[in-house]
């Protein structure tokens, strides 16, 4: 139970996180955001050492390092995924992506699926179908261009949270450290060699270093569940995240949903919980 607390806790600071990530890189180029977003949630990740502890090991630096990198993309993929929107229909897609492979690396490492799980794999295709098909008068039809970002946004995200979950129980926030560091010094190295193409508009600092600390917070209640969980458990009920990412997309921004997309969204939903029953 506490498991599934904190991976409830981590999906909805991940969503505040997206929404606040996505927002901001519509009013500046993405690297801007990301230049922000990025030493804010390292500076979040620091201020935990004294209390959680951290134990810099080799398993912990090669983990730690690896979710960096896979971070940074991300970061990247996610808040350009986003700003290009719909909010409401790319974000459920990036989810189930970003679920579907933790399972399978969970059922490789030998966790087993229940019948609900056997159900829930082949319904999230279907959602992803549905949600990314909308048409109609007023529908918001995400490009292709938007989709493929979203898919790209998902492995990152998924590669991230598979290799921190194979960092050692015993290394406290190293990893989370760790990675934050790379995906920081990842992100600015980009943004220096890109100076020239990033426009003159100036990052919404404040809504991008709240989407850092955020993000920082989800990664520390993921690892936490990880921990504590099995990963096929813990990764699909992080995944609902879109959920929070939607709700303020639709009170903040007026996002409106398709009839079909809306059957998507509650087929997206019902398989993230039947994986998460497995």
């Amino acid at each position: 139970m506490i498991a599934l607390l904190l991976a409830l806790g981590s999906s909805l600071a991940y969503g505040c996180a997206d929404f606040l990530g996505g927002l901001g890189a519509r009013k500046a180029h993405v690297l801007r955001t990301v230049m922000v977003a990025a030493p804010a949630s390292l500076a979040m990740e620091l201020l935990l050492w004294p209390v959680l502890g951290a134990t810099f090991s080799g398993a912990a630096l090669g983990w730690g390092a690896a979710s960096g990198a896979a971070s940074a993309l991300a970061f990247v993929l996610l808040y350009r995924t986003l700003a290009i929107g719909p909010m409401n229909v790319l974000s459920p897609v990036t989810a189930l992506v970003s679920a579907a492979l933790p399972v399978s690396v969970g059922l490789l490492q030998g966790e087993q699926l229940s019948t609900s799980g056997l159900v829930g794999l082949p319904l999230a295709l279907v959602a992803v179908v549905l949600v990314s098909a909308g048409h109609g008068a007023g529908a918001a039809r995400p490009s292709r261009t938007a989709l493929l970002l979203a898919f790209g946004a998902g492995a990152a995200i998924a590669l991230q949270l598979i290799c921190l979950h194979q960092a050692p129980a015993d290394s406290g926030v190293a990893p989370l450290i760790t990675g934050r560091a790379i995906s920081s010094a990842v992100t600015l190295a980009a943004a220096a060699s890109l100076r020239r193409r990033l426009g003159e508009a100036r990052p919404a600092y404040g809504m991008s270093a709240a989407a850092g600390v955020l993000d920082s917070v989800a990664n520390l209640l993921f690892l936490l569940a990880a921990r504590g969980g099995d990963l096929t458990v813990v990764a699909v009920i992080t995944a609902l995240y879109p959920a929070g990412t939607v709700l303020l997309a639709r009170g903040v921004l007026a996002e409106r949903i398709h009839r079909g997309q809306l059957v998507g969204l509650g087929t997206a939903v019902a398989a993230v919980s039947l994986l998460a029953l497995a």
